[in-house]
């Protein structure tokens, strides 16, 4: 009995720590976004009037330029707590918790049986110390739900790549059983109405599995699988399609692509011509983010935006067009826009579809996670960044380091598996979903038109249980 407490204690000290790392950014560093109001507007709407919209031109009006899932979770938030933001605040603190939970269970699936315990634990103190997913504990934002729902369907998935495809729980004399398909298809539905991308992980599930089962006496398994996938993802998507093909007059089970407003124009010129330079964050902020609200600042634009003198003239003489027209976003200007994207990609192609892409990647995974902090200061350049906000920079360079060390856990953790025979057999298949999936989320979000470093947090719980392998012990042989 007593060798059993002192057992748990590891565990409780763990989610304590979480707990407490997560509720002290949330007291101490209150986050405010752009797109908070926004769901909080359509969560009221929807509860107080009965209509998921907003209020555009002094009239409630049906929108669906976000997915209800996020909505409907504040909805609820709010129904029970009534106001304020630090119930929904401290209700994704807990909920960032399970997803530790969850990281940890992820990891048990992967690691060999004779280090189980030791990597769900090691994967449990790796998620519950993370502050990146946890600072966003403190914002209204998707994130944390989003994370929360691709850790139950990577939970779902991988029993069933390793031999375990169905899941059972008793209830007395009952006995209930659920396919670990038809749990991962609904899990990921559920998460496409908190975040659209959501079925990216749909497609690393696909990849692996036509894969392991290309022969052809594997295909009528294989397409049983698929079905019972499809099955279970489409089942909590439907009512939100039925919802915007009654109300909205389109069959729209995503959000739309630009988060655009019925009749709303999207500047796909604009965002063409930044694909073909546009590497760093902070140029999110100025240029896309800018985009038809405030002015252009040229300076702002750097030097890999421009091929010669003429390029960047015609770009400045484009930014004068917009000021002057007071920010209006025109049809005929973005489409000048899409010429020079044209342009600029017909000369270096390598530029917009390998460079571009691989080092975005490099920004979404290793830019420095301080968005959400008042002391969002920057690394480079190193001298001039110390000098101006010596505090943003320790906190920029804290949170950088921590970056890198989780993805060198992961990649560590990983090759360890390899090396020590800890994935052999159907776990190597889970982990190489797990690679898989973090592999096709990143190459997505280098190709959308903000590379924001946010979009991978719900990779971490992948990342906590590849890095938990760290811990793993060779595997017995028989």
């Amino acid at each position: 009995m007593k060798s059993a407490s002192v057992s748990r204690w590891p565990w409780v000290a763990a989610l304590a720590a979480g707990l407490a790392i997560r509720v002290f950014f949330i007291l101490q560093f209150p986050a405010h976004t752009g797109d908070g109001p926004l769901y909080l507007s359509l969560a009221r709407n929807w509860l107080h009037h009965g209509i998921y919209g907003l209020d555009l031109n002094g009239r409630l009006a049906p929108v669906d330029i976000r997915a209800p899932g996020y909505p409907a979770f504040l909805a609820a938030l709010s129904f029970v707590f009534r106001r304020g933001d630090l119930p929904i605040l401290l209700a994704q603190a807990v909920l960032d918790i399970l997803t530790c939970l969850l990281a940890a269970v992820l990891a048990g699936w992967v690691a060999p049986e004779n280090s189980r315990r030791r990597v769900q634990l090691a994967a449990l103190w790796l998620a519950a110390l993370c502050p990146f997913l946890a600072n966003y504990s403190t914002a209204v934002l998707t994130e944390v739900l989003a994370a929360f729902w691709t850790a139950v369907a990577l939970v779902a998935f991988v029993p069933g790549i390793s031999g375990r495809e169905a899941f059972q729980w008793s209830l007395g004399s009952r006995h209930l059983r659920i396919s670990a398909w038809l749990a991962g298809g609904l899990a990921v539905g559920i998460g496409t109405l908190v975040r659209p991308e959501t079925p990216l992980l749909l497609i690393a599930l696909a990849l692996v599995l036509c894969w392991r089962l290309r022969r052809p006496a594997d295909w009528p398994r294989l397409a049983r699988m698929g079905v019972l996938t499809a099955a279970g993802f489409v089942l909590p998507l439907l009512p939100w399609g039925i919802r915007n093909a009654v109300t909205l007059h389109e069959f729209q089970v995503l959000a739309p692509r630009y988060a655009t407003l019925p009749g709303e124009f999207a500047p796909r010129g604009f965002f063409s011509w930044t694909g073909t330079w546009l590497v760093r964050y902070r140029d999110v902020y100025l240029t896309v983010w800018k985009l038809d609200s405030d002015p252009l600042q040229f300076s702002d634009v750097p030097a890999s935006a421009f091929d010669s003198p003429q390029e960047r003239d015609r770009v400045a003489d484009l930014f004068s067009d917009y000021d002057n027209n007071c920010c209006d976003v025109r049809p005929e200007w973005d489409a000048q826009f899409a010429q020079l994207a044209r342009e600029r990609t017909a000369r270096h192609s390598l530029r917009t579809y390998l460079t571009v892409p691989l080092t975005r990647a490099f920004t979404i995974w290793f830019t420095p996670r301080t968005e959400l902090l008042p002391s969002a200061g920057g690394v480079w350049p190193i001298r001039s960044s110390m000098d101006t906000d010596p505090g943003g920079f320790a906190v920029a360079l804290l949170f950088g380091v921590v970056g890198f060390v989780y993805v060198g856990l992961a990649l560590a953790g990983s090759i360890r598996g390899f090396c020590a025979g800890a994935l052999a057999g159907p776990r190597l298949w889970a982990a190489a979903f797990l690679v898989v999936f973090c592999l096709v989320r990143t190459a997505y979000f280098t190709h959308v038109e903000t590379p924001e470093p946010r979009y991978v947090l719900e990779c971490l719980p992948a990342f906590f249980a590849l890095g938990a392998l760290l811990w793993s012990r060779r595997a017995e042989t028989r």
